[in-house]
């Protein structure tokens, strides 16, 4: 088991040398709380020291340390494989100094894109209402559509075509799925209309968006079968904290159904124990209580007593590396990819939505109504829940009609 680096521990007395002598001991106990390994930890006090000394010697105070200071140090470093942390460390301190008031804050220089970037996102928040959750939906198109017209050079609003635009939504919405090529094109109207009415172009350009052809209940859920579940399940490493963590999102993602973000969003305070109750908080500000089956709670509590880092978030799941962060929604998918793959399953989906769908068309062929299916997977109109009638192909079958001319 990896040894974990405790300050309290540890020597400091050789490494409080130079202008940032006064600011290791905080520095060592931050790599503490973020759980970096011994060996690691050792290394960066130990860069932070060379780094105190080569600013001693050019008289230069801890106060005006910044990024062309760390860089100047970094190219005077020969080059060493064991020193690959060297940039991370010399900038933790840098972050710890900022943090304490003792060196300048980074300046802002907003860029042009960046500052139009942030107008827009002050729009969709304050103007529109808009949730988080859209906003990161809405927020990368934009983006991609400025790199798209204008690359690296000056942005022009006001040169924007419709061509520009045309071809920007034709050459990007083949990799996607109708649902997130709707997405796509709403943000860029939303896009438009906000720069329409700040005066930044003279045109109306929603009408260069071309439409997304999306017919509801124009598709088939795709799921995995049963036994590929239960191949995905045996695929962790249950002796390992990273096994029973994976194996506890696998578990919330199969029984109950949760989105990636669900998942991701949970907290220990979201688990009420005594009541055997799950709180999810899932699209908007919305928060269902659901029932906490067993084996999901028995892998929960396995990964809290032996799998969870100690540290001070709230958030359930948390990487396993230091740095120790909060989940994002993006690492629920990674499990689910990752888990896919070692576990030898072909999965039409790869994503964590595979499971959802999964659990429902298992629930329908077990006999449970569609309103059932909406109540577990909450959803807000039954006809939402509409779309898995179409995998009852028993209750299909009795409504098909004779083929005129054909075998009875």
């Amino acid at each position: 088991m990896k040894r974990i680096f405790k300050a309290e521990g540890f020597d400091l007395d050789r490494y409080r040398v130079g202008p940032l002598a006064p600011y290791i001991d905080q520095l060592a106990a931050r790599l503490s709380k973020q759980q970096y390994g011994y060996e690691t930890a050792r290394h960066k006090v130990r860069v932070v020291a060379d780094l105190s000394l080569w600013l001693e010697r050019r008289r230069l105070k801890a106060s005006q340390l910044d990024e062309q200071i760390i860089d100047r140090f970094l190219r005077r470093r020969r080059y060493d494989p064991a020193r690959r942390g060297d940039s991370s460390a010399s900038k933790l301190m840098l972050e710890l100094l900022r943090e304490l008031d003792v060196a300048a804050p980074r300046p802002v220089r907003p860029s042009p894109r960046h500052q139009i970037e942030r107008s827009f996102e002050r729009y969709l928040r304050e103007e529109r209402r808009l949730s988080q959750a859209s906003l990161d939906n809405a927020l990368p198109y934009v983006r991609r559509l400025l790199a798209h017209r204008f690359g690296e050079g000056p942005i022009v609003l006001d040169a924007l075509q419709p061509s520009d635009v045309t071809g920007f939504v034709l050459s990007t919405v083949h990799t996607m799925s109708p649902s997130r090529a709707k997405l796509l094109v709403g943000a860029l109207r939303s896009f438009f209309r906000f720069l329409l009415f700040r005066g930044e172009i003279a045109t109306d350009l929603t009408g260069a968006v071309p439409s997304v052809a999306d017919w509801r209940l124009s598709s088939v859920p795709k799921g995995i079968d049963p036994g590929d579940v239960r191949r995905l399940l045996k695929s962790c490493d249950r002796r390992t904290p990273t096994g029973r963590r994976d194996y506890a999102v696998l578990l919330l993602l199969a029984r109950l159904g949760l989105r990636g973000g669900e998942v991701a969003a949970l907290t220990l305070d979201d688990i009420d124990w005594e009541a055997g109750e799950l709180t999810i908080r899932g699209k908007g500000p919305r928060a269902d209580c659901l029932p906490l089956p067993k084996d999901v709670g028995e892998a929960i509590v396995a990964y809290l007593r032996r799998g969870r880092p100690v540290c001070a978030a709230r958030r359930l799941f948390v990487t396993a590396r230091a740095p120790i962060r909060p989940f994002k929604q993006t690492a629920v998918g990674c499990i689910v990819r990752r888990s896919i793959a070692r576990a030898g399953v072909d999965a039409p989906r790869k994503g964590a939505h595979v499971l959802r769908h999964t659990l429902a068309i298992q629930m329908l062929r077990r006999g449970a109504s569609l309103s059932e299916i909406g109540e577990l997977l909450r959803h807000r109109r039954l006809d939402t829940t509409a779309i898995y009638a179409k995998v009852d192909l028993q209750a299909l079958r009795a409504l098909a009609q004779a083929w005129p001319g054909g075998a009875a």
